[in-house]
């Protein structure tokens, strides 16, 4: 764990815009898997035990984002994009284990204690769902968040589970 400030959500916001130009992605729902190829890393995907939801490899060669196999469409997107996070966020962070640096997504990183935790996970509810893009989606339309139709229209269109899409949302009306 780290002991300083995370990002803001202006900073984490113009990392993904430059991913997303870098990898020549334009529209929704973001291909994350062409994202993750896109900044050097390759996906693998895998039956984790447990809570483990997915974890990111730095040794030779290319970085791996490890994916728990096991878990729904929705889940992986949102772990290949927590891993895409940490790969362009945290590397200059100290390596273990005989130069293998491992961060793992599970059931501690979604407490939002560690500063990395917390940038990953802002990093990939910016890259699933883009302010640029959700912003020209909600222009000139009113939105209920408690409307479960207009919700589940939004989730579809980004790839995202519904709960996902209304705390994006509610996240953005915050801001």
């Amino acid at each position: 764990m780290t002991n300083r400030k995370p990002r803001t959500h202006e900073n984490i916001r113009q990392e993904v815009q430059r991913a997303l130009k870098k990898c020549g992605v334009t529209k929704s729902p973001i291909d994350v898997e062409a994202v993750a190829r896109g900044l050097g890393a390759v996906v693998r995907y895998s039956p984790f035990e447990g809570e483990l939801a997915g974890m990111l490899v730095r040794s030779e060669g290319p970085p791996v984002i490890g994916v728990n196999s096991i878990h729904p469409p929705n889940r992986q997107r949102f772990t290949i994009a927590h891993e895409c996070g940490h790969l362009l966020l945290h590397k200059a962070e100290v390596h273990v284990d005989r130069q293998l640096h491992v961060h793992r997504r599970d059931e501690m990183s979604s407490l939002a204690v560690d500063p990395d935790e917390i940038e990953a996970n802002r990093f990939a509810a910016e890259l699933l769902i883009p302010y640029e893009m959700i912003m020209a989606d909600l222009k000139g339309r009113q939105i209920d968040i408690e409307n479960d139709n207009q919700i589940r229209d939004l989730a579809e269109k980004y790839g995202v589970s519904a709960q996902s899409m209304t705390l994006r949302l509610t996240n953005l009306l915050r801001l």
